[in-house]
C-alpha cells in the first residue's frame, strides 16, 4: 500500500491533486439544486456534498463553494429563502453534469431539463427527477478556513415515485436508478447489499428484505 505525505500531495499538479482529494471521501450523493432570483430567472447546479443533519426536524445541509466561484445558488437562496433538491437518475447524468458549466442563461434551458413550477416552493423542481424535495433556508454558516459556506435548510415537502417507498418509510432509491458520485466527474449506479435491524448490544442483527 502506498503512503503519500502532505508534502507529497501539495507537490502534485493541481488537477491531479484535485481529483485525488475529491475522491478521497468516497461515494457521495449527486443532486441538482434549483433556485430562482427576484427577476424570476432560474438556476440549476449539481452538488455532491449534500448531507443529512437530522430527521426531526428534517434538516439537510450542503457546502457552497466561495461566492466568487459559485455565486448564483447561494445568492438566490439568501434572497428568496427557498430552493429545491432533486436526485439524479441514470438517464439524466449528462444533463446534470453539464449544469456545472457557467451559463449566462438558465441551466434548465441550456441543458434541456424541464422547470416544474408548483405552489409548494418559490423555486422550481426538476420535472424529470423521481425524487425531489422543497427546502426552506434556516442558516448559512461561513467556513472561514477556505471561504466556503455550509447551508442548512429544512424540508418543507417531498415529491417521490411511490414505487420506491417501502412500508416502513425506507426509500429504495435503487428502484429509481438514482446515481451516486465519486470525485468531481465520476457517476455510479448502485446495488443494495443489505438492510439490517436496529443495532443493540447483545442483540443479534437480522436482515431486512
Amino acid at each position: 500500500m502506498a503512503f503519500f505525505s502532505l508534502s507529497d500531495i501539495q507537490g502534485w499538479e493541481r488537477f491531479y491533486r484535485g481529483n485525488f482529494i475529491n475522491s478521497l471521501s468516497g461515494f457521495k450523493s449527486a443532486s441538482l439544486i434549483a433556485t430562482v432570483n427576484n427577476e424570476g430567472i432560474s438556476n440549476l447546479a449539481i452538488f455532491s456534498n449534500i448531507v443529512h443533519i437530522g430527521a426531526d426536524p428534517a434538516l439537510i445541509g450542503f457546502v457552497n463553494r466561495p461566492k466568487e466561484a459559485a455565486p448564483h445558488t447561494i445568492s438566490n437562496i439568501e434572497t428568496t429563502g427557498a430552493y429545491t433538491i432533486n436526485l439524479i437518475p441514470a438517464n439524466l447524468i449528462e444533463q446534470a453534469h453539464q449544469t456545472s458549466a457557467k451559463y449566462a442563461e438558465s441551466e434548465f434551458n441550456a441543458v434541456g431539463l424541464t422547470e416544474e413550477l408548483t405552489e409548494y416552493s418559490k423555486s422550481p423542481f426538476v420535472f424529470e427527477s423521481p425524487v425531489k424535495y422543497a427546502m426552506e433556508l434556516k442558516e448559512i454558516i461561513p467556513i472561514k478556513f477556505n471561504n466556503t459556506f455550509f447551508v442548512i435548510g429544512a424540508v418543507t415537502g417531498v415529491f417521490i415515485d411511490e414505487q420506491i417507498l417501502a412500508t416502513d418509510g425506507f426509500l429504495d432509491l435503487e428502484k429509481a436508478n438514482i446515481v451516486t458520485s465519486l470525485g468531481i466527474d465520476g457517476y455510479y449506479s448502485t446495488e443494495k447489499l443489505a438492510r439490517y435491524s436496529y443495532a443493540k448490544p447483545g442483540k443479534e442483527l437480522t436482515r431486512i428484505d
